[in-house]
Formats: C-alpha cells, structure tokens, sequence
C-alpha cells in the first residue's frame, strides 16, 4: 500500500477523507477494508467502483468483486457483460481473462450466460 493510499485510510478512519482522494485510492481502500473487516468503507468502495464500470475496467471489477466476495459489484459486472452485450466488445481481453481467472468465476460467468439466453 502506497504512502498516499495509508493516507486516504487514515483520513476515511477519522472521516476527513476528500471525495477526490478516495476516487483515486478507492481499490486500495477496498483492500484494507478487506483486511481489517471494516464494512462500511468495504460497502461504499464496491459502490463507487460499480458506479463507473466501462469496458477498460469491468474484468478486473469482476475479478475484484470474486477476490472480496462483493455481489452487488459483481452483478454489475455480469450485467455490463452480458445483459448489455459488452463482452463482444472487449473479446480478445475476455479470452484472456478466462484463461487466468479462478474457475468458480468462469462457470458462474457461464449461467449468467445461459440464464439471459434462456430469457430472450
């Protein structure tokens, strides 16, 4: 964790914290939110990172939202990609991504897939 990231920290735990500050420290936020159990902070980052999900970001969201077990960033994440069409638009990334991802998340990926196909 960078200086200016222990900073955006300490400032959240105080509550001092500029908007402008956790935007730029916000994943290393969520990490430390992960491992001193601080809910809230873990609650506020997950809803920050789904609010400006794009295809340059929504497979490391994805990935990120598997690592901290955050399901509301991850059914923005699934929803991007799938309900949205967007996988088609970032495809030689998602065939990379699939290559290196943990497979729960490949096969939880899959029945998204296969739930909105079932739908339309």
């Amino acid at each position: 964790m960078s200086i200016g990231s222990c900073q955006a920290f300490i400032n959240y735990l105080y509550g001092v914290i500029e908007d402008e500050e956790f935007f730029k420290h916000r994943l290393e936020l969520l990490h430390a939110a992960n491992k001193y159990d601080i809910c809230d902070l873990r609650d506020v980052c997950s809803e920050s990172l789904a609010e400006d999900i794009d295809s340059s970001n929504v497979l490391e969201r994805l990935q990120d939202s598997y690592l901290y077990q955050l399901p509301k960033l991850k059914l923005h994440c699934m929803q991007y990609l799938v309900k949205f069409g967007r996988i088609f638009d970032i495809k030689d990334d998602f065939d990379a991504f699939l290559q290196t991802v943990d497979k729960d998340l490949v096969i939880q990926l899959l029945g998204e897939v296969l739930s909105v196909w079932k739908g339309s």
